[in-house]
């Protein structure tokens, strides 16, 4: 078999839904096929490449290096045909828009939103993926980037977006035992190791001095208020993309009142504004539109 002859484009499309999804269920119902049907399909692309794509579990598969290396290559060929496709030949009946972020904007920011983006833009599809560490967002093809930090490590170009503010959050019960800052020693606190501002830059706004400080280390906002409203300790919130997530977690502000400002911001990156396709232009302006008006209030 000749291996470098183009595979089939249906395979490739299989191929980069069942990648994106990470289930070939979740690959079947979004292109409207049989999970077996898919499953066939993967297979053939396999047989034709010489090598696996995929590891195969009990509820979920995952990219072998080789897959993860080709899925950039076929998002970005199948983008551009479908963009010349519709350039040429009139618009299609949908627009992909592929959008990665980091999951408490995503969350907190991008689900309650994504209504009035669908009714004003019922013609773009969008493929919302998330993140959370930095090698997340290094890999595959995304039209646009919603990162946490610096921007400039994403892409050249980037619009800010947002900034947190910080403060104690708790279970109720053990909120209500917190009646002065030096309390908050007297419980484990959840710390994100990923963030620039923390419990020490914390301490650093309220004078107090953490040496007595025990620190239970999570690697996301997300898993901070889920360790929390267990009862394992104190976190802080990252307002506003935290709130949805503080507060479904039953979360409360332990020294009401107090809050600090965060260090980073949140940003929308991309390679090149001038070259972003369509349907990110309009994701973009209505992005923007969103935040301004949140700022405005």
């Amino acid at each position: 078999m000749n291996r470098t002859r183009i595979p089939s484009l249906n395979w490739l499309r299989v191929f980069e839904a069942a990648a994106r999804t990470e289930s070939f269920a979740r690959a079947a119902a979004e292109l409207n096929m049989s999970a077996p049907a898919v499953s066939q399909q993967i297979r053939a692309l396999e047989d034709h490449l010489g090598t696996p794509l995929f590891t195969r579990h009990a509820h979920a598969v995952r990219l072998t290096e080789t897959g993860r290396a080709y899925l950039p290559s076929v998002q970005t060929s199948l983008v551009t045909l479908e963009s010349s496709t519709a350039g040429l030949f009139g618009r299609a009946r949908e627009e992909r828009l592929y959008v990665r972020s980091v999951l408490i904007f995503a969350q907190g920011v991008l689900a309650p939103l994504h209504a009035d983006f669908v009714d004003r833009h019922p013609d773009i599809a969008l493929n919302l993926t998330t993140g959370n560490a930095a090698g997340d967002f290094l890999q595959g093809f995304a039209d646009l980037q919603i990162i946490f930090g610096a921007p400039s490590a994403y892409g050249a170009a980037h619009d800010h977006l947002m900034d947190e503010v910080l403060y104690p959050v708790a279970r109720p019960d053990i909120a209500a035992a917190i009646t002065r800052p030096a309390d908050l020693l007297s419980h484990p606190l959840i710390e994100v190791a990923t963030h620039r501002a923390g419990w020490p830059h914390v301490f650093e706004s309220l004078k107090l001095l953490g040496e007595r400080a025990r620190f239970l280390m999570v690697d996301s906002t997300v898993m901070a208020a889920a360790m929390a409203a267990e009862g394992a300790g104190i976190a802080l919130a990252r307002a506003p993309a935290s709130d949805w997530a503080m507060g479904h977690a039953g979360l409360v502000p332990c020294l009401p009142g107090f809050h600090v400002a965060g260090l980073e911001s949140y940003h929308l990156v991309y390679a090149d504004r001038s070259a972003l396709r369509p349907p990110a232009r309009v994701f973009r302006s209505w992005l923007l539109d969103k935040m301004a008006a949140r700022r405005a209030m």
